[in-house]
C-alpha cells in the first residue's frame, strides 16, 4: 500500500506493486517518512517548475526503514538491517556522474519526482547502495531526516563554512534550520539567522543561533535590515546561505556579505530574481548553488552518531498511515505555524 497522488489536493491510499528485486537491490519495510515541502507543492499545484504530475504518483522521499529481502550481489547488508535512504538514482554513465557530481545527472530517478514513485509505501525496492544503515544510537526517524540534512551539508560544501566562518543565514524554515545546524557541525564559531516570522526565530534561536534578526518582506526596509544584520554578526560576514530563496533574501545574502566573501543560494522560492549582482560583482563575492546533494548520508550519518547535530527537536508532529491520518499530516505541513518537520511511523 502506498499514498497516491491522483489529482490537486487529493491524496489516497492505493495498492502498490513493488518492482522485481534486482541482484543489487533490497526490499525495505518504511518506518519513517517526513513531509517535504515539495510534497506538499506537488499535492496543491500538480507540478513543480518542469516536472508535472501527468498520472498518480506515489508521494514522498525522506525516509527510513528495515530491510526484509536482499538481491544475490548485495554484501553490505542483511535483512533486519535499519537503514537510511537515499533517494536518487543516478546512471552512473554520464559526464557528471563520472566526473563525481551524480546528483547534476540528467537521467537521475527520484523519489517523488515525475514520472517516477516516491517512498510514502509499506514496502519499497531501492538500489542496496543507495542504503545506509544507522548506527545504534541513530532512530529511524532520524535516519528519514538524513535527506533534509544533506540539503544543508550540501550546501555548506559548496560555500566552504568552516572554523573561521561566520555564517549569515536567510531563512528559519525547515531547510534554513538544517543548513544552521550544518553550519555548526562544520565549525561555523557564529551564525545569525533571519526571517520573518517570531516563531521560527524563537526556534532557530534554541537551536543554538547566536542571534536572530526579524525581517520583512518589503524591499523598502532592506538597507536598514542589512544593517541590523551585520550589527548582530558583530563583525565580517564570511558567508550567506539564502535558504528562501527570494528577490529580497538573495539581495540580503549579497550586500551583507564581505567583499571576498561567498553567498550560496539553496532556497528555489522564485525561479526569477532581481539582485544587485554588479554590485556583488565589483566587491568579489562569488555565488554558488546547490541542487539536492551528492555523497552527505555518510557524514550526516556520523554527525548523528556523534551528537554534534540533533535533529530531533526539528521533528514537531507525527502521524500514523491510514487515510486520514495522511490527509491530515498534509494539511498540518501545509499550513506551517509550528510545524517544522511532519513524520509518518508506519
Amino acid at each position: 500500500m502506498a499514498a497516491w497522488l491522483v489529482a490537486k489536493n487529493t491524496l489516497k491510499i492505493m495498492p502498490f506493486k513493488l518492482p522485481p528485486l534486482g541482484p543489487y537491490d533490497v526490499r525495505v519495510r518504511m518506518k519513517a517518512v517526513g513531509i517535504c515541502g515539495s510534497d506538499v507543492h506537488y499535492l496543491k499545484e500538480m507540478r513543480i517548475a518542469h516536472f508535472v504530475v501527468k498520472e498518480p504518483m506515489v508521494i514522498g522521499h525522506e525516509c527510513a526503514g528495515i530491510i526484509e529481502e536482499v538481491g544475490d550481489g548485495v554484501k553490505h547488508l542483511a535483512v533486519g538491517d535499519r537503514v537510511a535512504l537515499e533517494p536518487g538514482i543516478s546512471c552512473w554513465r554520464c559526464r557528471h556522474c563520472k566526473g563525481g557530481r551524480y546528483n547534476l545527472c540528467d537521467d537521475m530517478k527520484f523519489f517523488a519526482t515525475p514520472p517516477y514513485h516516491g517512498s510514502l509505501a509499506d514496502q519499497i525496492v531501492h538500489p542496496g547502495d543507495l542504503c545506509f544503515k544507522l548506527p545504534d544510537n541513530v532512530s529511524l526517524e532520524e535516519g528519514a531526516m538524513c535527506e533534509p540534512l544533506s540539503v544543508g551539508v550540501h550546501a555548506c560544501r559548496r560555500a566552504d563554512v568552516g572554523a573561521e566562518k561566520s555564517v549569515l543565514i536567510m531563512g528559519a524554515g525547515p531547510i534554513g534550520l538544517v543548513t544552521m545546524l550544518s553550519a555548526r557541525a562544520f565549525g561555523a564559531p557564529r551564525i545569525v539567522i533571519a526571517d520573518v516570522d517570531d516563531h521560527r526565530l524563537s526556534v532557530a534561536k534554541s537551536l543554538g543561533a547566536d542571534a536572530v534578526v526579524k525581517v520583512s518582506g518589503n524591499t523598502e526596509d532592506l538597507a536598514g535590515e542589512i544593517e541590523r544584520i551585520q550589527a548582530a554578526m558583530g563583525g565580517d560576514i564570511d558567508v550567506s546561505l539564502d535558504c528562501a530563496g527570494f528577490s529580497k533574501t538573495m539581495s540580503t545574502a549579497l550586500e551583507a556579505t564581505r567583499p571576498g566573501g561567498r553567498v550560496c543560494l539553496v532556497g528555489m522560492g522564485h525561479n526569477e530574481m532581481t539582485v544587485p549582482l554588479t554590485s556583488a560583482a565589483i566587491r568579489e563575492v562569488d555565488v554558488v548553488g546547490i541542487f539536492r546533494y551528492k555523497d552527505t548520508w555518510p557524514l550526516c550519518l556520523e554527525f548523528l552518531r556523534s551528537g554534534k547535530i540533533d535533529v530531533k527537536p526539528l521533528i514537531t508532529h507525527r502521524f500514523g498511515f491510514s487515510q486520514g491520518e495522511v490527509e491530515e499530516a498534509f494539511e498540518v505541513s501545509a499550513r506551517g505555524r509550528d510545524a517544522i518537520k511532519v513524520m509518518f511511523n508506519l
